[in-house]
């Protein structure tokens, strides 16, 4: 595993483990007033805890993004994932409604900092919230969790294989967004990267350059980038899982929420 970081020290301090846990599905209003559909889990008890906004990737709302909201959940955070794709129409599957999203290019920039926006306050506004709130995203929504922590007061972000930060899609690709570096020196809060070694979108240039820029500026990162691994290798569902790659990702995230969003 090829590292190069540069983070704060201290004392890592995570949440007690404790799996039960209320998770259902709510609704925010997000961007523009709009109603969101949104799924919500978070822990039983009355610890005080922080609060994650997971961001589904392009493929949608779907159940393996749900799983991840009911992970953090189990290591003792409230979690939701809003459905990016809700305005696409109701009862509409969710499959229909990536397909839809896909089509118009994906989502606005601003709508997504408005939804994120709405999620991380409705994390705040439950029982025993602490106050602060990370942001997670993987695939698409890796970049979107960076660009969230560029728009948006957070307490941490992690970058699960982002594209498109650094470099604009292709011309063919589905995705119709701007590159996002220029926002960097915006960025509200420590960030953690996680990379493939072997993907293409983002390729590990483009993960340097990331990592250059967060360097110039003297803002607070962690990057990892493991060989062997593609895009995609948190998804267990998929040919492109790896495990070892995986398992040592989720212990990164944990020990990087347990110094950032701890009471």
């Amino acid at each position: 595993m090829t590292e190069h970081h540069t983070e704060a020290s201290g004392t890592e301090a995570r949440p007690a483990m404790d799996d039960a846990m209320r998770a259902g599905t709510t609704t925010i209003s997000g961007h523009g007033g709009a109603e969101v559909e949104a799924y919500l889990a978070r822990p039983v008890g009355g610890a005080p805890r922080g609060g994650v906004v997971v961001i589904h990737h392009l493929p949608g709302y779907d159940a393996a993004s749900k799983e991840i909201v009911r992970t953090f959940a189990a290591h003792g955070y409230a979690a939701i994932c809003p459905n990016l794709f809700s305005r696409e129409g109701a009862g509409v599957s969710p499959d229909d409604q990536a397909a839809a999203a896909r089509a118009k290019g994906g989502v606005a920039d601003e709508q997504l900092v408005g939804d994120v926006a709405a999620a991380a306050a409705h994390l705040n506004s439950l029982d025993h919230a602490n106050g602060k709130v990370g942001v997670i995203g993987f695939c698409s929504g890796g970049r979107q969790s960076f660009l969230a922590a560029c728009s948006l007061d957070l307490d941490a972000a992690v970058d699960c294989y982002g594209a498109f930060v650094v470099e604009a899609p292709p011309a063919d690709a589905p995705l119709k967004v701007a590159p996002l570096l220029s926002r960097a020196p915006d960025l509200s809060c420590p960030l953690l990267g996680l990379f493939g070694a072997e993907d293409r979108f983002p390729a590990p240039a483009e993960v340097a350059a990331l990592d250059a820029e967060l360097t110039r500026l003297g803002k607070e990162h962690e990057f990892h980038s493991y060989p062997g691994a593609g895009h995609a290798f948190f998804a267990v569902d998929r040919p492109s899982y790896r495990p070892e790659a995986a398992v040592d990702g989720w212990k990164k995230i944990f020990a990087f929420y347990g110094r950032h969003l701890s009471a």
